[in-house]
């Protein structure tokens, strides 16, 4: 990976829950990342010109005034003033969080505002209703019948805060619930300004858990459908990023029901995808900043934007125990390392299998591949240094 020099290439802050997949296309586009992340992994490491690991909550994301003494402090040792901040994962939950960031750095994603808009249940399926996109029957009170539906937390990601809508809980303002349906999921890529929006498709799958039955699994790019779907899909992303003003990267997702594309939910940010979109280059973060300026990303990435014909990425998660990271070889294609030592409770991101292949097919094959020699390795490792499965 190209180094830039600090004598004159930009710095650019990032904070997510990972910041590696971020940090990683900054510095492909010639950036100096400075980052704030829960996890502080290898790679994000050598990626990032300073890293701060500070913890955070799935459910509640950073708390303000450690990220703000954070952020403050890779500024005042920066090579350079930054020319903003772009927020991953992990914001969705606490707008007025970002609305406090956007009043001390210059936000380089959307609002505080766009996100809330979009992550309220009653404004985003409302806005969908009036627009006539379709989506699955949603509400913030509780069914009448819990069969059938699922609840999810507001501003949730991973898929860790969707659960099968129990008969009885307490009752929770965070919550909202959403009628099942089944079905291919599909997510819409895009990078949006009001002079344009660049798009690109891919297919997702779960890592289904019995109390996470949607958690995240993984994603691949270069799938074909429909052109008359790939229309419906465009169009209806469009319709929405044009209605609520989104800009930069962003993704839609959606689930294909009995060949009916459902939108499901916005996510406002940078998000999974971008490590199967990506190129060589960091073309994807370099749309991303001149979009949120205001530039046309369809036109800075002709010609330019060469991701894989086909990439899959997938997270490892440890299913088979808790467990304290040993020290080993890391694969290539292995990303999100964790440091020798690090503690990883059961089932929570262990790392990340990447693959890259001709067709969509392939690539996916072979990063469940890699996924399931993954495990095998960081496990075998792990009963190697004398440790005892929790």
């Amino acid at each position: 990976m190209a180094t830039p020099d600090p004598t004159e290439a930009q710095c650019v802050l990032i904070a997510a829950f990972s910041g590696r997949a971020l940090a990683q296309s900054a510095r492909r586009a010639g950036l100096i990342p400075l980052v704030v992340d829960c996890f502080g992994d290898l790679d994000t490491r050598a990626a990032a010109h300073e890293l701060i690991c500070l913890p955070a909550r799935v459910q509640v994301g950073f708390i303000k005034r450690p990220l703000i003494t954070a952020l403050d402090s890779l500024v005042a040792n920066a090579p350079a003033p930054p020319i903003g901040l772009v927020l991953g994962g992990g914001f969705e939950c606490n707008p007025k969080l970002v609305a406090a960031l956007g009043e001390r750095y210059h936000l380089i994603g959307n609002n505080a505002d766009t996100i809330r808009r979009v992550k309220d249940p009653t404004e985003f399926f409302g806005t969908l209703a009036r627009l006539g996109i379709r989506h699955p029957e949603t509400q913030v009170t509780p069914p009448a019948n819990h069969e059938g539906w699922l609840m999810k937390r507001i501003g949730g990601s991973g898929g860790l805060h969707i659960h099968h809508c129990p008969a009885t809980f307490e009752p929770d303002p965070r919550r909202y619930f959403q009628r099942e349906q089944k079905g291919e999921a599909i997510s819409v890529l895009a990078i949006a300004s009001p002079s344009g929006t660049a798009v690109a498709l891919s297919r997702q799958w779960s890592s289904p858990r019995k109390r996470r039955p949607y958690r995240y699994g993984g994603a691949v790019s270069g799938i074909t459908v429909d052109e008359d779907l790939e229309t419906r899909l465009v169009d209806t992303a469009l319709t929405v990023i044009s209605e609520f003003g989104l800009s930069g990267l962003l993704s839609l997702d959606f689930v294909l029901h009995d060949g009916e594309p459902l939108l499901l939910e916005a996510n406002p940010r940078p998000g999974a995808t971008l490590d199967i979109f990506d190129d060589a280059s960091g073309s994807l973060f370099a749309a991303h900043v001149a979009a949120c300026a205001g530039e046309n990303p369809a036109k800075l990435l002709k010609g330019r934007w060469q991701p894989p014909r086909a990439a899959a990425a997938a997270y490892l998660y440890a299913d088979n125990g808790a467990i304290t990271v040993p020290t080993i070889a890391w694969p290539e294609w292995a990303a999100d390392r964790p440091a020798p030592g690090a503690q990883i409770a059961r089932g929570q991101p262990l790392a990340t299998a990447t693959a890259t292949a001709s067709t969509s097919h392939e690539a996916e094959s072979l990063c469940r591949e890699r996924l399931s020699a993954l495990a095998e390795l960081v496990y075998e490792g792990f009963k190697r240094e004398g440790n005892v499965r929790i």
